[in-house]
């Protein structure tokens, strides 16, 4: 059984509901070791000391602040526990927004809840109170040595909690060159709108996860296991998708027939054919689109 992170309170107001903090993830990533070429000996990492180049025990290492070029402070592990806040092992919600208004890019890493011995009414309560109101709780909590702002969610029987980012953390959209205005600046036709539009529509459907795979994961075993069994032959990974023209984004002659391409592909035109889990209806509205788009507009007749 997986073991909490800690064990603690969830507060508001004056309930209090003790629970079990477990990891929200799995890490499935493929990790790989430094080997050097010439004997295949493993590559260790050590902590060495930039004067003397002297390995450094761990028990001689500090922690310390650089405040500016080569200058250094350094903190004792009381000092990092007194800024800690007093409740370690209470995340108290301070408030409750709606759902809708946190912003995706705050989000950073779930975790479980789970509820202690005899607190699984208080845990029922404020699960479904933020279901009936469509809101969620935002607080602190307090895991090793560093505090995070966080949010409690309800999903299906469970309230997870879900470490924020807080806002000096992320950077600032204006930071960047972005293309601003609207359709009519950049000289988006309606017919390009309409394709567009009716592309979307027909790869509608809803948000099923577990319909997505890690497929690189999946093709980087593959590659191991070959590696393994032929004991030192080369293989490659080749990608079979079609490359992207490189005018697509500026020329709008290709711009259309890329949309064109992607609605036949859709509606089991010349392209690819429909995706079993896409509707007539969506099909047939794309073919529309498409004869609609591709059809020259008739010029108007002189009074």
């Amino acid at each position: 059984m997986p073991r909490a992170i800690w064990t603690g309170t969830l507060s508001f107001g004056l309930l209090n509901i003790p629970i079990q903090l477990m990891s929200g993830e799995k890490r499935v990533d493929i990790s790989f070791r430094m080997l050097d070429q010439r004997n295949q000996a493993p590559v260790r990492y050590e902590r060495v000391n930039a004067e003397t180049g002297e390995e450094v025990p761990w028990k001689d290492i500090v922690k310390a602040y650089e405040y500016s070029k080569g200058s250094y402070v350094v903190l004792e592990e009381s000092d990092i526990a007194a800024a800690a806040p007093e409740t370690k092992e209470t995340v108290e919600l301070e408030a409750f927004v709606p759902a809708d208004q946190i912003n995706p890019a705050y989000m950073e890493k779930p975790y479980i809840l789970v509820p202690g011995k005899k607190a699984e009414k208080g845990y029922v309560l404020l699960r479904e109170i933020l279901k009936k109101t469509g809101r969620v709780g935002i607080g602190r909590v307090v895991i090793r040595t560093r505090e995070y702002l966080a949010m409690v969610r309800p999903h299906d029987d469970a309230l997870m909690l879900i470490l924020l980012r807080f806002p000096q953390e992320l950077v600032d959209p204006a930071e960047h060159t972005l293309p601003e205005g609207g359709i009519a600046q950049w000289k988006i036709s309606p017919k390009e709108m309409e394709m567009a539009t009716a592309l979307l529509e027909s790869m509608a459907g809803e948000w099923q996860p577990t319909e997505y795979k890690d497929e690189f994961r999946a093709r980087l075993h593959e590659v191991i296991n070959k590696r393994i069994k032929s004991k030192g032959a080369t293989t490659t990974i080749e990608d079979d998708g079609e490359a992207m023209p490189e005018n697509a984004a500026t020329n709008v002659v290709d711009f259309m027939a890329l949309l064109k391409k992607s609605l036949e592909s859709k509606a089991g035109g010349p392209g690819k054919p429909p995706g079993k889990a896409k509707k007539a209806g969506r099909a047939s509205k794309a073919e529309k689109a498409i004869e609609d788009a591709v059809k020259p507009t008739p010029k108007r007749k002189r009074a």
